[in-house]
């Protein structure tokens, strides 16, 4: 008899996107008038074509691969060394990291849910409230947690609330835990941690032998020069902190698939009997085990943003969609809204109208004006009241969205 892995059996009933689309697809079927005039705001997909430079980067890529002369067979798993060190040079320029402790993957999403394989069972795990769905079920996939209550909060998680008092951003708890999850700019909420708030959750790491898992993954959004990227630019982080990056917001790459981690060799956790392993001899171990790199193209492409060309076309881009949040943040303001995001960070938090849960607002904005969105209790019990909205979009389809929201609401 084989048996299952019961920690599926823990799982809600459903990931929060297939729940959206689910809806989504009953109302195109029984709306089929309606339907046609459908707008997603909802699941941060990027919708503007790929950037020149890469593209003319990966169509290098694929004539190589037709000559045999030039044929790439297996890649290295940790990622081609053109673009290890594009990344190092540029994205971590002045940090102190190296090219050797760059990871190129396929996905952050992927590598946030698989660092757990190189970290043991009995350890204390802090997540935000709201939070990014992929932390949580992958923690009770691992069997790292109990139960979920009636809140959808699972036992043996530290949830670390974040609401409007405290800008969204959480400060560290008052207790010891081993590992801790940050985002920022922050999805669902884009909100951002100062310098200062980063530096005490730092300190707070070195004070207690916490590992800080930080998905930057948005960092190319960030507009404010004051507003860190990186976790590496807060003093101690090279002494405990894992980041998570990807190309696909930053490039455009959401169908392309490639991204990055970086594990500093600085940073270590514990064996049971107290001695000190490097994370990055683990890391690069799991990585060579069950991964088998990301293709040339994808490489070759991701190493081009980087180019001069290559830059000035991904500013382009932020810049499309970062006027596409101002839009959706100005119009949700001006119908009476709370509004948090949407300044260094491509997603717009906002409070639902007076009695209204997330769910019931995801209903009304679906059936009443034909527009998705994300509801915030699908992101945690502390996102009940608020809901996302996505700025990746057409420019013509956010002023359109904005207009329904000021018909709805206004």
């Amino acid at each position: 008899m084989a048996f299952i892995n019961e920690n599926f059996l823990k799982l809600k009933a459903g990931y929060l996107f297939p729940e959206i689309s689910r809806r989504v697809t009953a109302f195109q079927q029984q709306n089929v008038e309606k339907a046609a005039r459908l707008i997603r705001c909802g699941i941060g997909d990027v919708t503007e074509a790929l950037p020149e430079a890469a593209i003319k980067a990966m169509h290098e890529g694929v004539d190589e691969l037709a000559d045999r002369a030039s044929f790439k067979g297996y890649g290295p798993e940790q990622g081609y060394a053109f673009l290890r060190e594009a990344v190092a040079t540029n994205a971590y320029a002045n940090l102190n990291i190296s090219a050797d402790e760059i990871f190129i993957s396929d996905g952050s999403k992927c590598d946030t849910g698989n660092i757990l394989d190189i970290f043991g069972k009995g350890n204390r795990i802090a997540i935000t409230d709201p939070v990014y769905p992929v932390y949580v079920d992958t923690n009770v996939m691992a069997g790292n947690t109990g139960d979920a209550d009636t809140n959808g909060a699972y036992e043996g998680l530290v949830y670390l609330k974040c609401d409007a008092s405290n800008g969204f951003v959480a400060p560290p708890p008052a207790e010891k835990v081993d590992l801790v999850y940050l985002c920022f700019p922050n999805n669902p909420t884009g909100a951002v941690a100062t310098r200062e708030q980063l530096q005490a959750w730092v300190d707070y790491a070195i004070a207690n032998d916490t590992v800080i898992l930080f998905d930057s993954a948005y960092e190319a959004f960030v507009q404010d020069p004051n507003v860190p990227r990186s976790i590496y630019e807060i003093a101690g982080a090279h002494q405990c902190a894992l980041e998570f990056r990807s190309f696909s917001k930053h490039g455009g790459f959401t169908g392309v698939r490639c991204a990055y981690t970086v594990v500093p060799k600085t940073v270590t956790a514990a064996t049971q009997d107290g001695q000190r392993i490097a994370l990055h001899q683990l890391w690069s171990r799991r990585h060579s085990t069950k991964f088998n790199g990301a293709s040339y193209p994808v490489q070759k492409a991701a190493a081009a943003l980087f180019s001069a060309e290559g830059k000035v076309q991904v500013a382009a881009l932020i810049e499309h969609y970062m006027g596409n949040a101002a839009l959706l943040r100005d119009a949700c303001s001006a119908v009476g809204l709370e509004v948090f995001g949407g300044i260094n960070a491509p997603y717009v938090w906002v409070g639902c109208p007076e009695g209204k849960t997330s769910w019931e607002m995801f209903d009304l904005m679906l059936h009443e004006a034909q527009v998705v969105i994300t509801p915030g209790s699908g992101f945690g019990a502390a996102g009940e009241g608020w809901f996302r909205i996505s700025a990746f979009n057409s420019r013509a389809n956010v002023e359109e969205v904005c207009r329904r929201i000021t018909t709805l609401l206004g």
